[in-house]
């Protein structure tokens, strides 16, 4: 009886040996002859945590066989670490391909700047591989069935159609919070309007354009954004046309409008003053009429008061005193006498 249960008890450890064999053993095999510190009791939590094993494995090996640090040690990639970063959603593969071309580069990047970078949904691979070979973009960028070009105009009213190549490569400290490749375009493309709205001449522009990029590359346009602009190069310069020209006849022929407008109301108000002074002789004109109408009876009336004197005097004349002529008699004085 006792061997029987010893017998049992030892085909149940065979069991879990070939089933922890089977399971766990090719990765912990794998770990441990590359040189990495992969645990069976991490490969089997690994297991429950849903995580995949040649995930954390092939990222241990890689980093051993880069040199990289990834012992337990504060700042090590360890193995719990790799499984946090794997759980929260980041790519363990990529981080480490990072850190290593980083460290081939003589980049400084720490495992948790590296690991902060992609879980804030940034490609941290792409952007080392940026910082190692810069990039170039294109302002403005391209439509899909045409170039698209940068309109500006210089002093002189000419307008300058211009696009610019920036060459930039990945600031890894500003990485995390900086503006975008979209940023740096539209900057880009404000210093370059602005320097050419600078310019006397269009002519001064299309013989340095060199100069209309140095202005705008001392302006630091990268500042807080995740990229370094490394140049600025004028791709190609159009000659548009005459805005200031267009400008000024558009503001002549406004200018006739409202001087055609304002002979308009003058010519308005000369026929309304027309119209007044037409009605007046009218008016005058009846008056006359009228006052030619009166002259009869004015006669008529002059006639009837002449009369009425004429009676009136002949009434009045036995009443007035009569006046004679003084008589001189010789002897006497010279009184006058009166019948």
């Amino acid at each position: 009886m006792p061997l029987l249960i010893v017998g049992i008890l030892t085909a149940l450890m065979v069991v879990v040996v070939v089933f922890v064999a089977m399971k766990w053993g090719v990765y912990w095999l794998q770990a441990y002859s590359s040189g990495a510190e992969v645990r069976l009791s991490s490969l089997i939590a690994m297991t429950l945590l849903g995580i995949k094993h040649s995930t954390i494995v092939d990222a241990k090996v890689m980093g051993r066989q880069a040199g990289l640090r990834i012992d337990a040690d504060e700042g090590g990639m360890s193995t719990a670490r790799l499984m946090s970063h794997v759980l929260a959603g980041g790519d363990v593969s990529h981080v480490i391909r990072a850190i290593i071309a980083a460290d081939r580069a003589g980049i400084q990047l720490d495992y948790d700047r590296a690991a902060a970078i992609d879980l804030a949904g940034r490609d941290v691979l792409s952007a080392v591989q940026t910082s190692i070979l810069p990039q170039v973009i294109r302002c403005p960028p391209d439509l899909q069935n045409s170039r698209a070009t940068l309109s500006a105009i210089a002093r002189n009213g000419v307008e300058l159609k211009v696009s610019a190549r920036v060459t930039v490569r990945t600031n890894l400290n500003q990485l995390i919070g900086g503006a975008t490749e979209e940023t740096i375009i539209a900057r880009v493309g404000q210093g370059i309007i602005t320097a050419i709205g600078l310019a006397d001449n269009h002519m001064d522009v299309l013989a340095k354009p060199s100069q209309i990029a140095k202005n705008v590359l001392d302006r630091g346009l990268d500042a807080s954004t995740a990229f370094e602009i490394v140049s600025i190069d004028i791709a190609n310069i159009e000659v548009g046309a005459n805005i200031g020209a267009r400008l000024q006849i558009d503001q002549a022929n406004a200018d006739t409008r409202i001087a055609q407008a304002h002979a308009e109301g003058r010519r308005a108000e000369a026929v309304a003053e027309t119209q007044v002074m037409r009605a007046k002789v009218v008016e005058r004109r009846s008056q006359y009429v009228l006052s030619e109408a009166l002259i009869p009876s004015a006669i008529a009336e002059a006639f009837r008061q002449n009369a009425w004197d004429a009676v009136t005097e002949k009434a009045l004349q036995p009443l007035k005193p009569k006046v004679i002529k003084p008589v001189t008699k010789r002897g006497f004085g010279n009184e006058p006498t009166y019948n």
